[in-house]
């Protein structure tokens, strides 16, 4: 459900950017309390395992660290980038590596934390790097999950919230490296973007 923005919810220091939000998707509050959910769901799940948490950077960096705060068993964390985007609006579909893990994997147990996952094609192509490094299992944990723009399918085992087909930003989710520093995910106004 989407919340008009009222820039009076949030704080009286709005920041210039947030002008740029077209209304709230989620907020700050619903954002913090579903991944305080995933943290326990992946803390059950992983009991023992000793997992490594694997941050698809740069859009996945907030998520990734409020996350791993709320993981209660041992766990490792490494970071890759990967580059679909640039800074256009939608995914080319030409992956690039920009910074690959710094520790092994092989015989490990994966999670992947992505910030959204529309196409498939980038996370599909990080699945098979993965798999390809035998690693002991691999899963993956998404804050935002867009079906309705998937190119191919994946499996999110971990998902924050479902979005519709819109261009979200904030909560470390960007446009052209902008937005990602607000609290909550809200809806970019179109004609930021050049989008109808």
């Amino acid at each position: 459900m989407l919340h008009p923005f009222r820039p009076e919810q949030l704080s009286s220091d709005v920041r210039p950017s947030e002008s740029d939000v077209q209304s709230v998707l989620l907020s700050a509050e619903q954002v913090q309390e579903r991944v305080a959910e995933l943290g326990a769901q992946i803390s059950r799940d992983y009991e023992g395992k000793d997992p490594v948490l694997v941050g698809v950077l740069v859009g996945a960096a907030v998520f990734t660290a409020d996350l791993l705060r709320h993981i209660t068993v041992p766990c490792s964390l490494d970071f890759v980038a990967i580059s679909s985007y640039g800074k256009e609006s939608r995914s080319s579909g030409v992956v690039r590596i920009l910074k690959d893990l710094d520790e092994s994997v092989e015989s490990r147990h994966v999670v992947i934390v992505e910030d959204i996952v529309d196409t498939g094609l980038t996370l599909n192509y990080l699945l098979d790097i993965m798999r390809h490094r035998n690693v002991a299992s691999v899963r993956v944990c998404a804050m935002l999950d867009k079906p309705s723009r998937r190119l191919t399918s994946v499996d999110v085992d971990y998902i924050g919230f479902e979005v519709p087909d819109e261009f979200v930003v904030g909560y470390g989710l960007d446009f052209a490296q902008r937005y990602r520093n607000l609290p909550y995910v809200g809806i970019l106004r179109p004609e930021v973007y050049g989008g109808k």
